[in-house]
């Protein structure tokens, strides 16, 4: 989901993603020749990369002498390991002249002495001979990086399944099994879909410095170590080290480190012997321990490389909601999303559970086996039972991991639990088709089946700490009966922050006085994902509207809400304004601005960057924007439109055009350059050529509303009624509550007299702009005899 600061990871999926907790990085000097290192412990920690390490981080060797335990533990796990140089020791995969294909790709792995190479095709589509310079990941798969001279690290698309051969491993495979990938794709392997220096650098290494060079479209990036380090979690250590070698005074603050994770408040998880499970929680400090992990294990996008331990994330960058596409209707994760939202919508979020209650932070290894896990703080003999599981225990028995943290398979291989620890609802499933635990496990029985076994076994009523399905299954298919639910969901605050953020957010397509309030409300809230939702709710405002109610968050603690106030305000002239109200804008303008810039190696950087200077009057700067954006990436057709669009503000009618049909060329299958160039060409009077584009448009991109809408002004104002009204049906047929076809097809209705069909459209429409007294008049009449 691409918003106004919108560089989330791709809906697509991630190809470079290979262990979640996994680390690496490497140091690209000038010159673009990568430093080589001999093992995950040397690399950044010995010789000359230590001097790509920023003044304080002394390594993870560092550590050992004091906490011998902790780093044995770090050492034997896919933190430490995750990425490594190629050699003999480090390879997995099979180099003995292997080939493999897949629909159209081809690569073949082998040797040349003691380097591992692949033949397989470049970016200009040629076969060509790759050299793999690091391994990334280590279990269930592991993929293979190649480092390009001007700094780029690119995954191969092909992996190697590490899994013992009785699992179906020892293989290589594809990691998009159903896609052809040719060279041309956003997602082949030598683009930036796949690049690593932005995909996956700062979560896989320690003190990343991304190191983009702009204008030679270069990185040197740079880091203390190759993997994911002591330091990575705790911070730059060696004022810590200085601390241990003079003495340890107990009174020097952090104990020589400059911040640490705020410490959680002592917690009793003593379980009630009535429910099995703990009666009380504790309270969550600010930048606690899971916003350490939630760093890395989060779908989010970076705005800040000045992350350090006991900073809220939203500090530093910006998290996804539970938006469709990521998460189903209930919650639980669709797409690869890395625990954090999922965490923060539990119950044991809100009663205070860390990561490190149930994760050893050193192995990345659970603190006991299977559903041991739970018996920290759940009594086996109260929930280990027929009464509690509807199934005789037995080792073929449903267990808590099971039934409360139902498993997805990403990447072909490295299946995952979601960690919101819900109650299985099948009666969910049949109401909105969400998935559920009972039937994960019983695939031949219907959702109903279940449903009734649960009812036999606990009753009719059924509880749960997720309480959002239905408000966002409606607010998804746009039926209005989904703003009370959404209004009500927002202004609960025992509901997970992350569920308001997403209700204020749905709202923002259910616009009403009572919409107005709730997101003013929600201006106010105290966490920042709310407030930043709730700002992004005020675009459509007037500029006096936007700036009383969003300027006072210019200023806002979170990083993350002053770069959404600033892109709501972008187009306040400054002029006029009070000194304070000034400085405050300009702080925050320049806020923005560096978020952007910190992602101009990726073309919706440039994009975001380009709209930004647009609606501060700069179109010559934003013109560069978007020209330095599209040489990223051609197929960038948001880039090209919002190009055009520039053109023709300025009356560049010829090359607005120009631009349109170059991106139809390279991006032929896109939606938004065809309706563009339809509507360039209707300011032409070229009719036909015109109605074409827009059908082209509304056929390639069903679900826009929008488009069709248009489409069949442009069927009916070419004397073509009837098929505009056979399109207005059939987009009213795909999206029965939008507001623009509803007029269009009441307003020909009511030409028509034909009451009937009128009454049925104006309830509707009256439903979703209930703050129109106009169209509620008209209800009752049409309800008239």
């Amino acid at each position: 989901m691409i918003r106004a600061i919108a560089f989330l990871l791709a809906s697509r999926g991630l190809a470079l993603t290979a262990v979640l907790a996994a680390g690496f990085l490497l140091v690209v000097a000038a010159t673009g020749h990568a430093q080589q290192a001999d093992n995950v412990l040397d690399a950044g920690t010995v010789g000359a990369l230590q001097a790509f390490a920023p003044a304080g981080f002394v390594g993870s060797k560092a550590c050992a002498g004091c906490h011998e335990a902790e780093f044995a533990a770090w050492k034997t796990s896919d933190h430490a390991k995750a990425m490594m140089v190629a050699t003999p020791a480090t390879v997995a995969g099979d180099f003995g002249n292997f080939t493999i294909e897949h629909l159209g790709s081809k690569a073949r792995f082998y040797r040349d002495g003691d380097r591992f190479m692949v033949e397989t095709d470049g970016r200009d589509g040629r076969t060509q001979n790759f050299a793999v310079s690091h391994t990334f990941g280590v279990y269930p798969l592991q993929q293979y990086l190649v480092t390009f001279p001007d700094g780029r690290l690119q995954a191969l698309p092909f992996a190697w399944d590490t899994r013992p051969k009785a699992e179906g491993g020892q293989r290589w495979f594809h990691l998009y099994q159903n896609q052809p990938m040719p060279a041309s794709d956003p997602l082949h392997w030598t683009r930036g879909q796949q690049n690593w220096n932005f995909m996956c650098a700062e979560c896989h290494s320690t003190a990343l410095k991304k190191g983009y060079d702009a204008p030679a479209n270069t990185f040197h990036t740079t880091y203390s170590e190759i993997s994911v380090g002591c330091e990575s979690c705790h911070g730059a250590g060696a004022a810590h080290v200085a601390w241990a070698r003079s003495g340890a005074d107990k009174t020097t603050p952090n104990q020589g480190f400059a911040s640490v994770a705020a410490v959680r408040p002592p917690a009793d998880w003593t379980p009630d012997p009535k429910t099995g499970s703990p009666a009380h929680g504790v309270s969550r400090p600010a930048g606690d321990v899971v916003e350490t992990c939630a760093r890395c294990h989060s779908r989010r996008g970076t705005l800040s490389e000045d992350w350090h331990p006991g900073r809220p994330l939203s500090d530093t960058h910006m998290e996804s909601l539970l938006a469709a596409g990521l998460f189903e209707d209930d919650g639980q994760m669709k797409d690869e999303v890395f625990n954090d939202q999922s965490f923060k919508q539990s119950l044991m979020f809100a009663r205070g559970v860390t990561c490190n209650d149930c994760h050893d932070p050193h192995s990345d290894q659970l603190k006991a086996e299977g559903s041991a896990i739970c018996s920290q703080c759940h009594m086996p003999e109260r929930l280990a039972t027929r009464e509690h599981t509807g199934h005789a225990p037995g080792p073929t028995a449903p267990n808590c991991i099971s039934c409360h943290m139902p498993a997805r398979t990403y990447m072909v291989v490295d299946r995952r639990h979601d960690h919101s620890f819900r109650i299985p609802r099948p009666d969910l499933s049949v109401a909105f088709g969400t998935p559920n635990a009972c039937n994960d496990c019983h695939a031949d029985k219907t959702a109903q089946w279940a449903v009734d076994a649960v009812t036999r076994w606990h009753g009719p009523d059924r509880k749960g700490h997720q309480t959002w399905t239905e408000a966002f299954h409606r607010s998804r298919s746009g039926d209005p009966a989904a703003r009370a639910l959404l209004i009500e969901l927002a202004g609960q605050p025992v509901v997970p922050a992350i569920a308001r953020a997403t209700a204020i957010s749905e709202l923002q397509h259910f616009p009403s006085s009572a919409t107005a309030a709730a997101t003013l409300s929600a201006l106010a809230d105290p966490d920042p994902l709310v407030r930043a939702a709730a700002l992004r709710n005020l675009g459509d405002a007037p500029l006096e509207a936007r700036w009383r109610l969003g300027s006072p968050l210019l200023a806002d603690p979170s990083l993350s809400v002053r770069i959404e106030a600033a892109s709501l305000l972008a187009d306040q002239p400054l002029d006029g304004l009070s000194p304070d109200d000034r400085a405050r804008a300009e702080a925050a303008f320049k806020d923005y601005e560096m978020t952007q810039r910190l992602n101009a190696d990726r073309p919706d950087g440039r994009a975001n960057l380009a709209t930004f200077l647009m609606r501060r009057g700069q179109p010559d700067a934003a013109q560069t924007e978007l020209l330095a954006g599209l040489k990223l990436e051609p197929a960038a057709a948001p880039l090209s439109v919002n190009l055009a669009d520039l053109y023709r503000a300025e009356g560049r009618e010829a090359d607005a055009e120009r631009v349109l049909r170059e991106a139809i060329t390279v991006s032929p299958d896109s939606a938004a350059p065809h309706f563009a160039l339809g509507l360039g060409l209707i300011r032409q009077k070229r009719y036909p050529e015109a109605v074409a584009e827009l059908e082209r448009a509304t056929r390639l991109e069903p679900s826009d509303a929008h488009y069709a809408y248009v489409y069949a002004v442009a069927l009916q104002s070419t004397g073509q009624a009837d098929a505009a009204k056979a399109e207005i049906g059939m987009a009213l047929a795909r999206l029965p509550y939008d507001a623009e076809l509803l007029r269009f097809a009441l307003n020909n209705a009511l030409k028509a007299r034909d009451a009937a069909l009128a009454a049925p459209l104006a309830r509707t429409l009256s439903a979703v702009s209930p703050d129109d007294a106009n169209l509620a008049r008209l209800v009752q009449q049409l309800q008239q005899p």
